[in-house]
């Protein structure tokens, strides 16, 4: 499965995130989002599991996100 960067609007937010999906059984992990994409603070969460899925976790718990790029 390929890799989902979710760009996060603050460092706060991808580590909150991060923290949160750990919790509920969905590895993530905070990286530099790549300079191609270009959004975002500078640090995004990247998973692999379903795009849709994560993005429905997140905005359950509020947690604020720029955009969804695969790689």
């Amino acid at each position: 499965m390929k890799n989902t960067f979710f760009t996060m609007s603050s460092i706060t937010y991808a580590m909150k995130a991060k923290e949160y999906l750990n919790s509920i059984g969905y590895h993530c992990d905070v990286r530099r989002t790549p300079k191609n994409t270009g959004s975002g603070c500078g640090y995004s969460i990247v998973v692999r599991d379903d795009p849709d899925i994560i993005a429905g976790q997140l905005e359950r718990r509020n947690i604020p996100y720029k955009g969804i790029y695969s790689y």
